[in-house]
């Protein structure tokens, strides 16, 4: 049975064969992703992990598994997986960058001057 995903925190469940994984972008599992690629920017890392690079796919899974056995998923995973990947990675990152559906928190105030009382 799968594991209940946390959406809030940007978990996104990814299944490679019989194997059910929970993936999220946290800041330690995205550094060690980058270390392991030796990637030089954000960017660089969401290009390898949009592009189903192999090895970055292979890195991503064990990093970035928040829940699940994903050295099984790393066993049993093969080139048929790799749109499933994409599809979480994308999903795993929209969730950080989205701010729809909370416009108050990031509406701007106009900054008051030391004329306006």
């Amino acid at each position: 049975m799968a594991e209940a995903v946390n959406s809030a925190r940007g978990e996104v469940d990814l299944k490679i064969d019989d194997v059910d994984l929970i993936v999220a972008a946290t800041m330690g599992g995205l550094s060690a992703v980058s270390r392991a690629l030796q990637c030089k920017s954000l960017v660089d890392l969401w290009q390898r992990l949009d592009g189903v690079e192999v090895e970055a796919t292979l890195a991503a899974i064990e990093f970035l598994t928040v829940k699940g056995d994903w050295a099984s998923a790393i066993k049993k995973i093969q080139l048929k997986h790799f749109k499933a990947c994409q599809t979480a990675f994308k999903l795993m990152i929209a969730a950080h960058l989205d701010v729809e559906g909370n416009e108050a928190a990031v509406e701007e105030k106009p900054a008051k001057t030391a004329k306006q009382k």
